[in-house]
């Protein structure tokens, strides 16, 4: 059995430009303990009003990792300078690969600017092995409907795979890095045992509802994260409960990171200031 080595809990909120209400519940720094995961966010559920003005973040740059995007409530729409482009509805994931560079814009939907609504989404970054990180910049626009569905044993729940692999089953993200991103629904009164490899770092958030893992306490936005020996983690709970578990083969390489960009050197952070202030990380129209 798993042992459960920290709890993060009680993360203020913060606002991301004006239309993401965030608790950064880890980012990239220090020494590194949940590589190959560099950052998670998690935004809402939050209530927004009826706007006449788009809301969200304008034109930004990202280098050297992927950044994935859950929506579960509202709508989003993005662009990206690859020609990436999609709008999200609840249970899409857009999958953009920043690679070698990208500029690109997160805001609200036109239709959800204008309507209002609960938001409620996560955001994680993921690491690129320095032999991907010159790979070129690319974005998969996944629908709910691609997302596989597998039913826990007892009626305790469903596990929706988004990207690696649970219990034979495959999700539909493509992926540089080795990792295993489930959507779990637990059912009221249930207890399910899950399967994680050995050697990955492996992290799980509780976004509704609360449970023991493993015989610990967690409670709603609270983050789990378990020691890298071991595969097995049981979950019990009282009160259906939805949560979020990330497994990852940690890449063991240097990291020098500098906002939006993630590389290995200092020099390639330099570099990648001159690429996008020269715009080869290319333009938005």
């Amino acid at each position: 059995m798993k042992k459960l080595t920290r709890v993060i809990r009680n993360i203020a909120q913060h606002w991301v430009g004006d239309g993401f209400p965030v608790r950064s519940l880890f980012s990239y720094g220090g020494d590194n303990e949940f590589d190959p995961f560099l950052l998670l966010d998690y935004a809402g559920p939050h209530e927004f009003a009826p706007s006449p003005g788009k809301r969200g973040v304008d034109v930004h740059p990202h280098k050297g990792f992927e950044t994935v995007t859950i929506l579960y409530q509202g709508e989003l729409a993005h662009r990206d300078s690859s020609g990436g482009k999609g709008q999200l509805g609840p249970g899409d994931v857009q999958w953009m690969t920043a690679g070698n560079g990208i500029v690109h814009e997160e805001f609200h939907s036109e239709e959800f600017t204008r309507s209002g609504g609960l938001l409620e989404m996560v955001q994680l970054w993921v690491n690129l092995r320095a032999k991907d990180k010159s790979t070129p910049a690319k974005y998969q626009d996944l629908r709910d409907a691609q997302f596989p569905r597998v039913s826990l044993p007892s009626d305790a729940g469903e596990v929706r795979v988004i990207a690696g692999d649970f219990d034979g089953t495959s999700g539909a993200a493509s992926t540089f890095t080795y990792i295993n991103v489930w959507d779990l629904q637990l059912t009221v009164e249930s207890t399910a045992a899950l399967t994680v490899p050995s050697g990955h770092t492996c992290i799980l958030l509780v976004q509704h509802g609360n449970l023991l893992a493993n015989g610990n306490e967690l409670k709603a936005v609270e983050l789990a994260l378990f020691e890298r020996d071991g595969i097995a983690i049981t979950l019990q709970t009282s009160v259906a409960s939805r949560l979020l578990v990330l497994t990852g083969e940690p890449l063991d390489e240097p990291l020098v990171g500098h906002g939006p960009f993630v590389m290995n050197t200092r020099e390639e952070i330099r570099q990648a200031i001159r690429d996008f202030q020269s715009g080869k990380m290319g333009v938005l129209k």
